[in-house]
């Protein structure tokens, strides 16, 4: 069955989309209630952001629109040291597309919010004219459980932690596109367990950043630049699998810029650096972590290269590598 302007005029179509799919794949008691607005239960500090979703294709090895729209909005939260409690949903739904993918698509939404333990409440859904896209809108609100974790606050000698091989999900998108064949898979996870085990434990973490679109140069010249401070890495510590640095020679790509979903950059006071690698280590998704590098004085970031130059690592201008979202 395909989705045409009925489903958009707020009458029985309308009703049919909303508890055959939404209701059915997000069931809770806030949402269930149908109310113009969610009422839900927060104290204390909050994180709240949103963010929306174009990706092509809509499904892909390791994941789908879906799943990477309530994971990136989960840890855009959980990199303020924030605790996701609730997501809103807004589907954008051009006419023509497949009533059973868009049922998918919400199934891992779901599955996805389950493991990230928050609940998705509220939400909206606009039918269009077009070609059977499917776009999404996800805001989240999160508890903060640590106050002071920011892009700001790196200090000299910190150590910075990546929590897993760059350029996977960049990979995955871009060989299905293309019709390569290979295994590689998108990373796209939610990182709540990962978190929580870094503050459980009390690790002063300065800072934490999701590894997304831009790549880790961009990310990592965006806490040079709001730290006042300079960035060292190491290129012979950077995981990167040998499947994924393969593709990036056979098509020039550098995986320094290609995006990631489910991975971060931790950075922490020198003294713990040993001890937040094991955490991160140990928890879902960290097993192929790796120090990478420290902060310094000076500004920018700067590489050592695998043969012992130096090499200067800018953000990511223009383009720069084919779109993926």
């Amino acid at each position: 069955m395909k989705i045409d302007m009925a489903y958009g005029s707020g009458g029985k179509q309308t009703s049919s989309l909303i508890n055959d799919i939404f209701l059915r794949n997000f069931d809770n008691k806030i949402l269930a209630k149908m109310e113009d607005s969610a009422v839900l239960n927060v104290s204390g500090k909050i994180a709240y952001t949103t963010d929306s979703f174009v990706v092509t294709p809509l499904f892909f090895r390791g994941g789908d629109i879906g799943k990477v729209a309530v994971c990136g909005t989960v840890n855009d939260l959980l990199m303020m040291g924030a605790m996701p409690k609730y997501l809103t949903a807004g589907f954008i739904i051009e006419e023509g597309a497949d009533v059973d993918a868009l049922d998918q698509i919400a199934k891992s939404m779901a599955l996805a919010a389950a493991e990230a333990k928050v609940k998705i409440v509220a939400g909206d859904t606009k039918v269009i004219e077009g070609k059977g896209g499917i776009y999404i809108n996800t805001s989240g609100i999160g508890e903060i459980q640590r106050s002071g974790i920011s892009i700001s606050k790196c200090k000299n000698n910190d150590v910075i932690i990546l929590s897993g091989n760059l350029g996977e999900h960049h990979a995955a998108i871009m060989s299905h596109r293309m019709g390569i064949e290979n295994t590689i898979q998108s990373d796209c996870a939610p990182l709540r367990a990962m978190v929580k085990n870094l503050l459980e434990h009390d690790i002063k973490v300065h800072c934490m950043r999701d590894v997304t679109r831009g790549g880790l140069a961009t990310v990592l010249n965006e806490v040079a630049s709001s730290s006042s401070c300079g960035v060292e890495i190491n290129e012979t510590s950077l995981p990167i699998s040998s499947e994924v640095r393969g593709f990036c020679d056979i098509l020039g790509l550098d995986p320094l810029y290609m995006a990631n979903e489910g991975k971060l950059i931790a950075v922490v006071p020198k003294a713990q650096a040993e001890k937040a690698l094991a955490l991160i280590k140990k928890s879902k998704y960290g097993e192929n972590a790796a120090i990478i590098g420290k902060i310094k004085e000076g500004s920018g970031v700067t590489m050592t290269t695998a043969l012992e130059g130096s090499r200067i690592i800018d953000i990511l201008y223009g383009e720069g590598l084919p779109r993926i979202c």
